[in-house]
């Protein structure tokens, strides 16, 4: 019984170091982890994100108003409609931001707008600026001069609009890539953005686009670890369906399978047709795994 009971106590020694070596790599993986891959994305509300990558702090389509300020039938002209009429006069947006405006833009390096829409970014209707509760000096990228004679009008002061080739900001390389905003008539020009840099997943925010052959294109070119995808399935009368729905979800995740899908843009304009709730059992029966689709004020690291 002695000679079982040494054995016992050695084994047991035995089980407790291997088990702390085990945990020791673990430890030791999770902290290279930690230094190789910083990308964290917070969801704000809508399109609304907050992007860290590379060390840098990006603020995407910053739309800070409070809730239920407009409606579709207080957009001047009323030059869009949605096939549900009741829903053109659901004030928008729909819920309250999920964390104070400080704390949104404390720390922001960098302010992108893909398009100025009023889900997108602030806009009076009375003289047609923009983005009123940003920091005017905080730089801001856009798709084009179009754009930029509006935040300059605005009084934004150090505005770039995106090539489409590389450009530099710190450690970060980013650029402008296609977007196609409706499935019958684009509804205005929009961008994606992508982003790289060493130690970090390529980061491709798709932005207010349907799936199309330049979508594929550029996830078959760069071959992205993160996507951000829009998709609500916003529809008007006028332009069909405006972003991505489950169907187009899958067939990013069909092209991108070894990509993680950030499903963002959702539960917060009149004229989506598509809830977070409704989005995963649409995925779930198309067998669509490879997504995070955050609550607003939840954040993703990858």
């Amino acid at each position: 019984m002695f000679i079982i009971a040494q054995l016992y106590s050695c084994f047991n020694h035995l089980f407790i170091f291997f088990s702390l070596c085990h945990d020791s790599a673990i430890m030791r993986h999770i902290k290279n982890e930690e230094v190789l891959h910083t990308m964290k994305i917070t969801q704000i509300r809508n399109a609304t994100n907050r992007l860290v990558y590379a060390g840098k702090t990006f603020l995407i389509d910053p739309w800070l108003s409070p809730s239920h300020m407009f409606t579709f039938a207080d957009v001047p002209g009323h030059p869009y409609h949605i096939p549900d009429q009741v829903k053109e006069h659901l004030p928008m947006p729909f819920y309250d931001l999920p964390m104070s405006t400080e704390e949104i833009l404390e720390d922001v390096d960098c302010v992108i707008v893909t398009h100025l829409h009023p889900d997108h970014i602030d806009i009076s209707f009375a003289d047609g600026t923009v983005g009123a509760p940003l920091d005017k000096a905080v730089p801001i990228l856009c798709q084009n001069e179009e754009d930029a004679v509006v935040l300059k009008k605005s009084g934004f002061q150090e505005i770039t609009i995106l090539p489409k080739e590389w450009m530099k900001i710190g450690d970060a390389s980013i650029r402008q890539v296609p977007a196609l905003h409706g499935t019958y008539l684009p509804c205005g020009n929009a961008m994606g953005v992508l982003f790289e840099a060493k130690d970090e997943k390529t980061f491709y925010l798709a932005g207010d686009t349907i799936w199309y052959e330049e979508v594929a294109a550029t996830i078959e070119k760069f071959r992205p670890g993160v996507i951000a995808l829009n998709a609500c399935a916003a529809e008007t009368l006028e332009n069909g369906r405006l972003i991505m729905g489950d169907e187009d979800v899958w067939n990013v995740s069909l092209a991108a399978p070894d990509a993680r899908l950030y499903i963002t843009h959702m539960d917060n304009v009149a004229h989506a047709s598509i809830t977070r709730h409704v989005m995963r059992g649409r995925l779930a029966s198309r067998g669509v795994v490879n997504y995070d689709m955050p609550a607003d004020g939840e954040s993703v690291v990858y």
